[in-house]
């Protein structure tokens, strides 16, 4: 195999070459093959092998070394080079800065000639200028404008222009010696300001944007260009307002106005503002008034309703103007528009809503009783009505006759939507019309309104006419309609508390009058609970009298104490399932009336009465054998009932009570451990020995002797 350099080019592999380098070699390969391996033969190979290998390392070596001399040599050359390209280099710069120092002096000279020149220059053409000007002076001093400047039409601008510069002139000169010239100068520039605002008014009818740009160019430097704006403000309006809606119209007029205002003039904000101010201080302003003014005395609701669209309107016109170039203050701009439009019926807004507001629930108050045919008591007040609160409050006595309002809460949702509807647009105009600054007094005062007219004049009311209607608490078939009462105060107050949250919080929530509004709202509620507690309570005596009163007249004392003991087939008695039919009747109508944490609160107090009134009915009554067994099934009724209160003392206390109704019947020798029993360890022995003492057997069988 010829040793050649290739062999060793990548990717070289050690193994492989000595394994192809065995098999080439005769005698080399495996015993198993044609020929069999010969190790000298091998050895002999490999030591050949590795002498054309040095000898090929020799020949790569010298190779290499003679490379490397002839880099070396390269090498030399290139800096050479490179040194002489340096020298070459330095040689272009210097040339190159002189050059730049000679172009920089002959720029000098250029420049102090140009201004040799133009100073000699200058005065020349003002001289000339200076000699037209004096040309067409003469002209007008003679009387008689010969030059064709003047009196050809399609020189309007050259005319104008000379005009403009012998009007200024003229204003230096003596009056005595030149009045006649300096008449007859201003004559003609008056004429030609005129002819080219009526050459603008043309173009602009023409619709020809480029003629007017040109005039309106001319016409910058003569006093008439305040008022050629004028003529193109008012020319852009003619025929605009062709809608109902004016600002609409307003909208679309100043949108095509300023796309074009900008090709016209100079300077467009000015002219855009100017335009805007035109469009308040005339047609919006007159628009206002004629809206207002008619309902301003009529009709106080659509005036606040007018003044709230009106105003809301124009604040959204101009924030759309917002939009275009009106010059660098142009918020302030519109809003002192807006103000100056506004103003005189800002002032007065917050005393109108006020007795608008007052009129207006004073009525929706009236039309409501009225409709019901009721004349509206007036409601105590002063220390002896004080005095009467506390006395009801500590007593739980009616004070006064009671009234039959036959049914009637004397509250209505619809008239509370009315109230709340009609405080809500208020609130709503409230926040749109006031100053901020006075913002959260103004919707404060509104807030009182509200509370005087529906907290006050309805709710309150309602409640003291329900506390009057609630009967006594022994009185026959009583119907307690105040329940319904708080009921429809529950979701009134929900309705005002929402309103509370939704509408007056936002306004105030960042003034001092947040603690004043949190506060009159607490002392509303803190009256009207107090109110609803106590008729509640008294609602209770009166379902616990009602109860107190089936039990008087349906209960019997034989009930308990049979003539045939053998021969009872009830299973509970007529008092105890009139007692329970009233008493679900009372639980299903106090869920309807309350919700969340009350209703457990008040049906834990009925519970509560309920079960002492039982407890204490009980203990009128001897108990014989049967007798007893039939007050433990009263019982058990009773605590199914019991069930329907849902509440878990209502129910232990009436486990207790049936436990207690077990003494009635057990055998005397059990007493003792049916009273060490889980219920009635607790209790006290002189109760156990009370209800022991309600059998007939008790002196017979000597039962007290258990409790010695």
């Amino acid at each position: 195999m010829a040793t050649t350099a290739q062999l060793f080019e990548e990717p070289f592999d050690a193994d492989e070459y000595i394994e192809r380098l065995a098999w080439r070699t005769p005698g080399g390969g495996s015993k198993g093959g044609a020929e069999a391996f010969d190790p000298k033969k091998l050895l002999e190979e490999f030591v050949n092998h590795i002498e054309e290998l040095k000898q090929l390392d020799e020949r790569i070596q010298r190779k290499v070394e003679k490379l490397e001399q002839q880099c070396h040599r390269e090498a030399k050359e290139f800096a050479h080079k490179v040194q002489d390209l340096q020298r070459s280099n330095q040689v272009a710069f210097q040339h190159f800065q002189e050059l730049d120092e000679h172009i920089s002096y002959v720029a000098t000279k250029v420049c102090h000639l140009g201004d040799q020149l133009e100073g000699v220059n200058t005065p020349r053409q003002r001289a000339v200028e200076a000699q037209r000007l004096m040309t067409y002076f003469n002209e007008f001093l003679d009387g008689e404008l010969r030059s064709d400047v003047f009196n050809n039409p399609d020189k309007i601008k050259e005319a104008a222009d000379i005009i403009q510069k012998l009007h200024l002139i003229a204003q230096e000169l003596p009056f005595d010696r030149f009045s006649d010239v300096k008449a007859k100068i201003a004559s003609k520039y008056h004429d030609l300001e005129r002819q080219l605002i009526q050459e603008f008014t043309a173009a602009q009818r023409r619709g020809e944007i480029g003629r007017m740009r040109e005039v309106a160019a001319v016409l910058l430097h003569f006093k008439g260009y305040a008022h050629c704006v004028d003529v193109y403000i008012k020319q852009c309006q003619e025929g605009a307002y062709m809608r109902n809606d004016v600002f609409e119209d307003i909208a679309i007029l100043c949108q095509r106005v300023n796309k074009q205002v900008g090709e016209v003039f100079c300077s467009p904000e000015t002219v855009m503002a100017k335009l805007i101010q035109s469009i308040f201080e005339n047609k919006i302003q007159a628009h206002v008034k004629e809206r207002l003014d008619e309902t301003r005395n009529s009709d106080v609701e659509q005036y606040l309703k007018n003044l709230y669209d009106l105003y809301t309107r124009t604040t959204a016109l101009a924030a759309k103007l917002s939009d275009f170039n009106l010059g660098s203050d142009k918020h302030t701009f519109l809003s002192k528009l807006i103000k100056n439009i506004f103003s005189c019926y800002l002032e007065s807004y917050i005393d109108m809503e006020r007795q608008y507001l007052q009129n207006r629930s004073g009525m929706i108050l009236q039309r409501y009783y009225d409709s019901k045919n009721h004349q509206k008591r007036p409601v105590g007040t002063g220390s002896i009505q004080e005095l009467k609160e506390r006395i009801r409050q500590r007593t739980n006595l009616p004070l006064g006759p009671s009234i039959d309002t036959h049914g009637e809460t004397f509250l209505s949702q619809e008239v509370v939507v009315n109230l709340l509807q009609e405080t809500r647009h208020a609130f709503e105009r409230c926040n749109k019309l006031s100053d901020p600054a006075d913002l959260p007094k103004n919707a404060f005062s509104i807030f009182l309104l509200l509370v005087e007219y529906l907290c006050v004049d309805h709710i309150d009311y309602a409640l003291e006419i329900g506390l009057s209607a609630i009967p006594s608490a022994d009185a026959k078939n009583a119907n307690l309609y105040f329940l319904d009462v708080v009921q429809q105060a529950n979701t009134i107050f929900h309705l005002f508390d929402k309103q509370f949250n939704d509408h007056l919080m936002p306004l105030i929530s960042s003034s001092p009058k947040l603690t004043e509004c949190l506060h009159k709202k607490k002392e509303v509620i803190e009256q009207m609970e107090v109110k609803l507690d106590t008729g509640i309570d008294r609602t209770l005596n009166c379902m616990i009298g009602q109860m107190k009163h089936i039990l008087a007249t349906e209960q019997k004392k034989t009930d308990f104490k049979p003539e045939d003991e053998n021969n009872v087939m009830i299973q509970y008695t007529a008092a105890c399932s009139k007692v329970c039919a009233y008493v679900s009747k009372q639980v299903e109508r106090v869920r309807r009336s309350m919700d969340g944490k009350n209703v457990d609160t008040v049906l834990t107090e009925l519970g509560v009465r309920f079960h002492r009134l039982i407890h204490e009915h009980l203990q009128q009554f001897s108990y014989s054998s049967m007798g007893g067994m039939l007050a433990i099934c009263d019982v058990a009724e009773y605590r199914r009932s019991a069930k329907e209160f849902r509440v878990p003392l209502v129910l232990q206390l009436f486990d207790t009570l049936h436990a207690l109704c077990n003494l009635l019947v057990v055998a005397p020798d059990n007493l003792k451990q049916v009273c060490s029993g889980e219920q009635l360890t607790n209790l006290d022995r002189n109760l156990l020995h009370a209800f022991v003492q309600l059998r007939v057997d008790y002196r017979s069988a000597r039962l007290g002797r258990h409790f010695s």
